[in-house]
């Protein structure tokens, strides 16, 4: 198992619409393509609170490959995304990593 951390910088006054994003729309459109979240997350205190952390799950980087391409090229999401755009981008910038857990891990 391996997981990717995700971390989008909203747009500030942003971070509602991509939190109702996620909620509403992109949680169902990665269920139909078997992308599992390992949880979500907001700074309560941090440097900024503009910021959503999230991990996925994957059997492997191949398995990533297949199901985020899938979901990438998904017109729903497309479509979804841009109607949630329509009045500007709701995230500045996104990073992500691949982590595997360590051998004494309570996460596997």
């Amino acid at each position: 198992m391996i997981y990717e951390l995700r971390v989008y910088h909203a747009v500030p006054g942003r971070l509602p619409d991509l939190l109702k994003r996620f909620d509403t729309i992109t949680l169902k459109i990665w269920q139909r393509h078997g992308i599992e979240q390992a949880g979500f997350w907001t700074t309560l205190v941090g440097e900024s609170n503009q910021t959503l952390y999230y991990f996925l799950k994957w059997d492997s980087l191949a398995d990533r490959e297949k199901r985020w391409n899938a979901f990438q090229a998904d017109p729903e999401w497309h479509s979804a995304r841009a109607e949630t755009e329509k009045n500007g981008p709701i995230v500045a910038k996104v990073t992500n990593s691949f982590l595997t857990p360590t051998n004494f891990s309570s996460v596997k």
